[in-house]
């Protein structure tokens, strides 16, 4: 796992955050998942493929979704449904998409994946082989866990 991939995910996620949701974030302590992780209640995943294999998660629990989505409607939302989805969903496009401007710009090439939202309880993702980073971010009224499991795609050596 290259640190050079990761940290313009994190960064992004943290001046997106608060820039969208004009709050103050704070970043809590940094730590690894293994490959089967549970989910908080909401996550947004956006795939890598290309140069490079793995994938960006915004890990939340329900009331915290709810309360980013109102924020970014400017309306009070109560129930997990199209909007809430399509508004978390725009929130991980722009995270990744400035995290993946950053990258292009230092000559990282790789594609994305459209964001995918999953809800549920005891949900949980598995990624073979890859271990995450997991970065929390407090909010005044959450937290959000910006997780990221990236790895160098291993290139064949026949042919």
């Amino acid at each position: 796992m290259r640190v050079d991939y990761i940290n313009p995910f994190v960064e992004a996620a943290f001046s997106v955050v608060e820039e969208v949701l004009s709050t103050k974030v704070e970043r809590g302590k940094i730590y690894l998942k293994g490959e089967t992780q549970a989910i908080m209640g909401l996550a947004t995943i956006v795939g890598l493929a290309g140069g490079v294999e793995g994938r960006v998660i915004l890990d939340m629990d329900i009331p915290t979704a709810l309360r980013i989505a109102s924020i970014m409607n400017g309306e009070e939302l109560n129930e997990v449904d199209d909007l809430v989805k399509a508004t978390l969903t725009e929130l991980a496009n722009v995270v990744t998409g400035v995290a993946v401007t950053e990258l292009h710009e230092k000559g990282f090439r790789f594609d994305l994946t459209p964001p995918a939202v999953i809800t549920g309880e005891n949900m949980k993702v598995h990624d073979i082989g890859i271990e995450a980073l997991v970065v929390p971010m407090t909010l005044p009224f959450g937290e959000i866990e910006v997780n990221v499991a990236i790895k160098e795609r291993e290139v064949s050596s026949d042919g």
